[in-house]
């Protein structure tokens, strides 16, 4: 039975007013995150001198222990600290990672990156997990709510790469003595940045009073020695993250372990357990394998295709604005593209449904996938009209993005939705745990292959029209892989969605 909304509980727009105070915490936090992510490889490079590929696969490292930590961080906050403790904890971790980021040694630079990772796997999981508890059990306005909180992530996307950007410009004193241009100064977005965190924990802070109560810590973890004992936690992991960043491949061997290590589990579960369990587990594991490939791809975007975007496109220009499209602003078109297709998409597959016609979620997958490989090929084909100097119009970019965006509609929306319908009621933390680490994973393959393309072009020592050779041996994998993955598992979508039982 449906509940109805409490009585006593304040509402703003018909939705809890807590919904609000957890919108833009997140904006903020997202802010955060996706600004400090825009500057991350152009930083690396001309600051600390990495080639592209060393960029690559510091980022690779990065991103994947920012999804790899949010295990933990949900663990903690279920089991000592509550939802909003360890979302101020987090948020707090991570505001002071992105001032760590000013500094120009590069020591306290990892530092400051691993500080992040540490705040960002005690925030991200929980904060999520945090909205559903204002909505009592059934309550009918609880898609909607997320869909709002599902904008504040985006309108926080859109906005953190534009500013970030531009504040590195605006207060930079670096001139190059060749072009006479201003040489941006990143350490201005990452305090942006940081000032944004700090924005989203004052919000959060303020608006304690309408989260009813929810997201407190268990009874028995009343008092400051659990807070302590978490943060002392969190301060020591953060030399231990360090070390990681400083020997990026064994990052990809604890992942690789890790990774094997669960879905040797989960096999071995599976053919112990009565037949339905065992076939939803046996989908379960194909579509965590087509998970790693799809974000592998698509998280080249704040890396070898935000280096491409600052040397091989040429920038919309508008005049009667004194306007200029700026490398970093691409990393904002996905967020946008969610925001004017989510809508879309959605009412698509409420009409497709009604006609019997709605693809399942094997199917959806497989269209993620083609449509991230087919990005790439129309990326591709932009760089067959490269001028002399190796540019090519922007919309060929942005196209790319808003393929991937579409491919991302059909993936991500029902991605968590699915793994937990399909895992054993018992294991439904295990499973959702495996989910992470398969984008932990995607995330630091997505670095393996942004670096073929910076060995490459160091090895030819190539510039100009010649410098795409390295972006066509890096994306041309990339586009066969996605495809042919998701033309099989589209083919193979009936066998698949009859092994997940009724699961929708």
């Amino acid at each position: 039975m449906a509940s109805s909304v409490p009585t006593q509980e304040s509402t703003t727009l018909g939705h809890p007013t807590g919904l609000f105070v957890l919108f833009f915490a997140e904006l903020w936090e997202r802010f955060c995150y996706y600004g400090m992510r825009a500057l991350l490889v152009f930083h690396l490079i001309a600051v600390f001198g990495k080639s592209n590929a060393e960029a690559a696969v510091i980022y690779g490292a990065y991103t994947a222990l920012v999804y790899a930590l949010g295990i933990f961080g949900g663990y903690i906050a279920d089991r000592v600290l509550g939802y909003r403790h360890s979302i101020l904890l987090g948020g707090l971790i991570m505001a002071i990672g992105c001032f760590t980021l000013l500094s120009h040694d590069e020591t306290w630079y990892l530092v400051g990156l691993a500080t992040i990772i540490v705040g960002n796997g005690l925030f991200k999981p929980n904060i999520s997990t945090l909205v559903g508890k204002l909505y009592p059990q059934g309550d009918p306005r609880r898609d909607s709510g997320f869909t709002i909180f599902y904008m504040g992530i985006n309108l926080g996307a859109f906005l953190a790469p534009i500013f970030c950007a531009r504040i590195s410009r605006w207060m930079s004193d670096i001139v190059d003595p060749v072009t006479k241009e201003i040489v941006p100064d990143y350490r201005y977005g990452f305090m942006l940045a940081g000032i944004g965190m700090v924005l989203g924990l004052v919000v959060f802070g303020v608006g304690k009073k309408h989260l009813q109560g929810k997201g407190e810590r268990p009874p028995e973890r009343q008092g400051a020695g659990s807070l302590l004992a978490v943060t002392a936690g969190c301060a020591l992991s953060i030399p231990l993250i360090y070390a990681l960043l400083l020997k990026k491949d064994e990052v990809g061997t604890a992942l690789g372990i890790l990774g094997v290590g669960f879905a040797l589990y989960l096999f071995v579960f599976a053919l112990r357990s009565e037949r339905v369990v065992q076939q939803r587990i046996f989908a379960l594991l194909i579509l965590l394998l087509c998970n790693v490939m799809f974000w592998a791809s698509f998280e080249q975007a704040g890396n070898s295709l935000n280096i491409f975007a600052a040397n091989h496109i040429h920038h919309l220009s508008i005049q009667a604005f004194n306007w200029t499209m700026l490398p970093e602003d691409f990393q904002a078109v996905n967020a946008i593209g969610i925001v004017l297709l989510g809508p879309v998409f959605a009412a698509m597959w409420v009409k497709l449904d009604k006609g019997g016609a709605n693809p399942s979620i094997p199917a959806k997958f497989g269209l993620g996938l083609i449509q991230v490989g087919l990005g790439f090929g129309l990326l591709m084909l932009g760089m067959q009209s490269a001028d002399a100097g190796g540019r090519i119009p922007w919309f060929w970019l942005v196209g790319l993005y808003l393929i991937h965006t579409s491919g991302e509609l059909c993936i991500s929306p029902v991605g968590l939705s699915m793994v937990t319908k399909l895992a054993p009621e018992k294991m439904t933390g295990m499973v959702m745990g495996a989910w992470f680490v398969s984008i932990a994973c995607a995330n630091y393959c997505a670095g393996l292959f942004s670096k073929i393309a910076g060995e490459v072009v160091i090895a030819d020592d190539a510039v100009g029209a010649s410098a795409l050779q390295g972006y066509v041996t890096a994306f041309t994998p990339i586009l066969y892989m996605s495809v042919a993955l998701g033309v099989g598992l589209f083919v193979a979508s009936r066998a698949v969605n009859k092994l997940m039982h009724g699961v929708k």
